[in-house]
C-alpha cells in the first residue's frame, strides 16, 4: 500500500519495521500528536505483526500474561488464555493497526537499504526497494526511527555441512507450515524456548520420528498458562479497574521475579532447588542427570514448562546430547560418529540479536562501525546514539529483560520540539552515552548474566548487549523524562528554546509540589481522626455561619 503524505518531507517521520515496535510508534504518534499524518512506517513483510508474524511454528505462545503484554491505552478484556498463542498476539496488532488508521501509512514489502544524515540540509536520505518489483526509490525524512526488532533475522549454527543436506530444512523463525512431518523422520536442533514450546505438539503425531540435538540445558519452571473462562472475561470487560488490577498484579509479579532471582541471589537455592525437583518428577529417569542445569539461575532465559518435559516419555521423541560434528546431504553425524538419516531439519537456534542489520551512516561512522568500535551494541538509555541527529531506537541495546513485558509506550518528548520547529535536530552527546554505559555495565558486571554464555551477549561470551540491569520500575524512572543537556540541540533560537526548557521545568516542579501536597494532607489526615465532638461542632458552626466559620471561628 502506498503511504498518503501530503505534508512537506521537512517534518516527515520514517519508521523502520511494522512490528510491535512499529506500531506502537505509530500509535504514540496518534495519541500524542493528534492530526499528525506525515508519517511512513517501512516494513519489508507483507503484514504487521513482526516476530508474531514470523514466527508461526506450532505451540508459539506468549511466556509473559497478556493483559500486560499489550499496550495499557489498548487492552483487550477476551484473551483465550493468560498467555496468548501467536495468532491472538498477531490479530491483536492488526487490530490495532486498523483501530488507529495506520494501514494507509504502512508500505508493505519495502526494504530500507541504506539511510544516511546529510549534515548541510539536517535531514535523513533513505533508500529503499521494492521487494515485489525490485526498484529502488529514494525519499527525506526529518526523523528516522529503527523498530527493525531483536528476534528478527534467524541464527543458524556454525556447523560444517549446513548447505549440503538436500532434504527440507528451516528455522522455526520461518518455520513452513506446508511441510506435513507425518510419517517423516525429524531433527530439532536446539531446545531452547521455541523448541520446548514446538515439540510437545509435533510430537503428537506417533508417526513422526524425532531426535531433538541439545546443547545446553534450561532451568524449567512450572507451567503457567491457562484458559480464561466465559466469566474472567465478562469480569475484565465489565467489572470497573479488573483488568488494570490484572495488568498491575502481572507487572508486580515481574518485578518480583526482578528481586528475587536477577537482583539478588539468597532466593537461588530455594529455586534451583524448587526447579530440579520440578524437572525430577516431570521429566524421564533417563535424561535427569542431561536435563539439569549447572550454571546458575538467571543466566540464560528460563523456561516455563509448556508440557515438553511430559512429552520426553514419548516412544517418538529422543533427546541426544552427543553434539553434532557435521551435517551431510541425507542427515546427521555426531561428534561420537553416529550417523542419524532424517527428512527434516528443523533450527531452533535463536536468532541475531547484537549486530545491526541495515546501513545507518550518520555524521561520522555508521551504526554498526560504530556498535563494532564499542565491543558489540552501545546507544544512550537503548535509544539513541551519539552522532546519529534525530534517530532512535525502539528496543535497542539493553532494553529487553528477563523477567517482564518489553512493551513500553514512550512518549515522543524529542520528537515534538523538532516538529514545532523549536529544534531542528537533537544529538546525544558521546559524554552522556558513556557514562550510562558505563553505569550499565557496572552493574551488569555483578550481575547473573555473566555466569554463563547466551544470547544476551555478543558474540554469547561478549558484554551483555540486550539485558537491561534492573527492575522495570527503574527503567520507567530512567525514560519518564528528557535530561536535555545530555542532547546537543541542533538549529533553532537559543533564547527561546532555554525558555522552553525552563516552562517544562516549572511544570515538572508544580506537578511534584501538587504530588507532595496530596501526599502530605493524606498523612495528615491517616494521623488526625476527628472525634465525635469534633464533628457535631463542625457541622453545627458550619451549617449556623457558613463555610467560611471554619477558617474564622
Amino acid at each position: 500500500m502506498t503511504p498518503n503524505n501530503k505534508t512537506t518531507d521537512s517534518h516527515r517521520i520514517v519508521i523502520i519495521g511494522a512490528g510491535i515496535g512499529g506500531v506502537s510508534m505509530g500509535v504514540a504518534l496518534r495519541r500524542q500528536i493528534p492530526g499528525f499524518n506525515n508519517f511512513t512506517i517501512y516494513e519489508k513483510a507483507g503484514d504487521v505483526g513482526g516476530t508474531w508474524r514470523d514466527n508461526m511454528y506450532p505451540g508459539c505462545s506468549s511466556d509473559v500474561g497478556m493483559h500486560f503484554y499489550s499496550l495499557s491505552t489498548d487492552p483487550k478484556p477476551d484473551w483465550d488464555y493468560t498467555h496468548g498463542s501467536q495468532a491472538q498476539i498477531q490479530a491483536y496488532w492488526k487490530d490495532l493497526t486498523h483501530k488507529y488508521r495506520l494501514d494507509s501509512h504502512i508500505s508493505f514489502y519495502t526494504l530500507v537499504v541504506s539511510t544516511e544524515w546529510n549534515p548541510e540540509a539536517e535531514i535523513w536520505h533513505i533508500i529503499t526497494q521494492d521487494l515485489i518489483t525490485g526498484a529502488q526509490a529514494e525519499s527525506t525524512a526529518k526523523i528516522l526511527i529503527s523498530a527493525h526488532g531483536i528476534l528478527e533475522i534467524p541464527r543458524y549454527p556454525d556447523i560444517s555441512g549446513l548447505e549440503s543436506f538436500k532434504r527440507v530444512k528451516f528455522h522455526t523463525g520461518r518455520y513452513d507450515n506446508s511441510v506435513s512431518l507425518h510419517g517423516k523422520r525429524v531433527a530439532v536442533i536446539g531446545n531452547g524456548a521455541s523448541a520446548t514450546q514446538m515439540v510437545p505438539i509435533i510430537s503428537e503425531d506417533p508417526t513422526v520420528k524425532i531426535i531433538e540435538f541439545c546443547r545446553t540445558p534450561n532451568w524449567f519452571l512450572p507451567p503457567i498458562r491457562s484458559k480464561y473462562s466465559s466469566l474472567m472475561k465478562w469480569m475484565f470487560k465489565y467489572v470497573p479497574f479488573y483488568m488494570k488490577l490484572t495488568r498491575f498484579r502481572l507487572f508486580l509479579g515481574g518485578e518480583f521475579m526482578y528481586f528475587s532471582i536477577f537482583g539478588t541471589r539468597f532466593m537461588h537455592p530455594m529455586i534451583e532447588k524448587s526447579g530440579i525437583r520440578y524437572i525430577r518428577t516431570t521429566g524421564p529417569q533417563e535424561y535427569h542427570d542431561a536435563l539439569i542445569p549447572s550454571y546458575k539461575l538467571g543466566c540464560r532465559r528460563m523456561i516455563f514448562d509448556t508440557d515438553y518435559l511430559a512429552a520426553l516419555h514419548r516412544p517418538n521423541l529422543t533427546l541426544n546430547w552427543n553434539g553434532i560434528d557435521r551435517i551431510v546431504e541425507d542427515g546427521i553425524i555426531t561428534k561420537t560418529g553416529e550417523k542419524f538419516v532424517f527428512d527434516v531439519l528443523i533450527f531452533s537456534t535463536g536468532y541475531i540479536a547484537d549486530d545491526f542489520p541495515f546501513r545507518v551512516k550518520g555524521l561520522d561512522t555508521t551504526v554498526k562501525d560504530y556498535y563494532d568500535a564499542s565491543g558489540g551494541p552501545k546507544a544512550y538509555l537503548g535509544t539513541t546514539i551519539p552522532g546519529f541527529p534525530n534517530f532512535y531506537l525502539v528496543s535497542g541495546p539493553n532494553t529487553t529483560t528477563g523477567h517482564t513485558s518489553v512493551i513500553f509506550t514512550e512518549e515522543v518528548q524529542l520528537i515534538k520540539p523538532v516538529l514545532a520547529g523549536q529544534v531542528s535536530a537533537f544529538n546525544v552527546t558521546h559524554e552522556a552515552t558513556d557514562a550510562y554505559n558505563e553505569k550499565i555495565h557496572a552493574r551488569l558486571g555483578r550481575s547473573v548474566f555473566m555466569d554463563c554464555v547466551s544470547w544476551y551477549r555478543r558474540g554469547r561470551d561478549g558484554k551483555v548487549t540486550s539485558i537491561f540491569p534492573g527492575a522495570g520500575s527503574l527503567f520507567y524512572l530512567w525514560l519518564r523524562r528528557v535530561d536535555w543537556s545530555h542532547y546537543q540541540r541542533i538549529g533553532g533560537d537559543e533564547i527561546q528554546w532555554a525558555a522552553t526548557v525552563r516552562k517544562e521545568a516549572r511544570g515538572r516542579l508544580s506537578k511534584v509540589t501538587v504530588t507532595l501536597l496530596a501526599v502530605l494532607f493524606a498523612v495528615l489526615g491517616a494521623v488526625y481522626v476527628p472525634s465525635i465532638k469534633d464533628v457535631r461542632q463542625i457541622f453545627f458552626q458550619t451549617a449556623l455561619y457558613g463555610p467560611s466559620s471554619m477558617y474564622n471561628p
